[in-house]
C-alpha cells in the first residue's frame, strides 16, 4: 500500500493514496492497529480513508477515521483538517471548501490564504450534562460536550499537576460512559488562552485534539469562563476556536504532510 503521512499539531494520520485499495471487510481492526504501531508499523494516532462520492449530495467525499486500537471514530477534527489539504494537493477537488460526510454528520473544511484550514464543525450536542468522576481516589466534576463524540472536560487549577495516563485511562472508561469517552482536562488562562490535554477515546494520550478543543471552549462558555472564542494551547501547538451560542463551532489551526511511503 502506498500511503502519506499527515499530522494537525502532532494528531498524526496515515491516508491511502488514490488508487489504493483499502479493504475493511475483514481483519480491519488488526489491520490498521499494525500500521500504527510506533514501533512495528508506521506509527499514527489513526488511519483516515476518503473516498470520493460519485452520486454528489450534501457531501463531496466520505472520510472514514480508525483509532489507533482499530475502532472506528465518527469524527476528528485534526483529520478533518489534514483532509482537506490532502484532497487538495492530489487534485481531487480544487474547491476551497469541501464537504466531508463522516459517521457524526457533514462537516466543511475550508482551505485558508494562509496555510491554515477552518472546519465547520457543526453545533454542539447535549451529552450528560455535569457528571461527577473518580478515578484514584481523586473526585472530578466534568463538563460533557459532544461534537459529534462524546467529551468529558475537567478544569483544574494547575495542568503541571495532572496524571494524564493514569486518569485519563481510567475515566475514559468510567460506568457512565458506556461507549468510553474523551477526557480533556483543561485550565483557563484567562478570557482568551486555555491550556488543555488530552486523553483520546481509542488512542490514549495525544498531542491535539481538534474535537476537544471545540468542546473545551464550549464548557467553558457553559462556565461563563470565556467569551465567544478563545486559542486553545495544546502539547502540540495551538486551535483557535470560535463559537457564538445557537451556531456551529468553528475550528482553525494548520497541518501539513509529513511524508509519503509503502508498507
Amino acid at each position: 500500500m502506498i500511503f502519506s503521512k499527515w499530522t494537525g499539531l502532532g494528531n498524526d494520520f496515515v491516508i491511502p493514496e488514490p488508487g489504493e485499495v483499502f479493504d475493511v471487510s475483514k481483519g480491519l481492526s488488526q489491520r490498521v492497529m499494525e500500521l500504527c504501531d510506533r514501533r512495528f508499523g508506521i506509527g499514527a494516532d489513526g488511519v483516515v480513508v476518503i473516498t470520493p462520492l460519485l452520486e454528489l449530495g450534501p457531501a463531496d467525499f466520505e472520510m472514514k477515521i480508525y483509532n489507533a486500537d482499530g475502532s472506528e471514530a465518527a469524527m476528528c477534527g485534526n483529520a478533518t483538517r489534514c483532509v482537506a489539504k490532502y484532497i487538495r494537493s492530489r487534485g481531487l477537488s480544487n474547491e476551497k471548501v469541501v464537504r466531508l460526510h463522516t459517521l457524526s454528520g457533514v462537516v466543511k473544511p475550508e482551505l485558508l490564504e494562509d496555510g491554515r484550514v477552518t472546519v465547520d464543525m457543526g453545533a454542539p450536542r447535549n451529552f450528560l450534562g455535569s457528571v461527577k468522576l473518580t478515578a484514584c481516589t481523586f473526585d472530578f466534576t466534568a463538563e460533557t460536550v459532544s461534537m459529534g463524540n462524546p467529551h468529558a472536560v475537567i478544569f483544574v487549577d494547575d495542568i503541571e499537576k495532572i496524571h494524564l495516563e493514569e486518569w485519563g485511562s481510567i475515566l475514559e472508561c468510567d460506568k457512565k460512559f458506556p461507549d468510553r469517552c474523551n477526557i480533556e482536562f483543561a485550565q483557563v488562562i484567562n478570557q482568551s488562552n486555555i491550556r488543555m490535554r488530552v486523553w483520546e477515546r481509542g488512542c490514549g494520550v495525544t498531542m491535539a485534539c481538534g474535537t476537544g478543543s471545540c468542546a473545551t471552549l464550549v464548557a467553558a462558555q457553559r462556565r461563563g469562563l470565556v467569551g465567544v472564542e478563545a486559542d486553545v494551547v495544546l502539547d502540540g501547538g495551538t486551535l483557535h476556536i470560535k463559537h457564538e451560542e445557537g451556531g456551529s463551532v468553528f475550528m482553525t489551526g494548520p497541518c501539513k504532510e509529513v511524508f509519503k511511503g509503502q508498507i
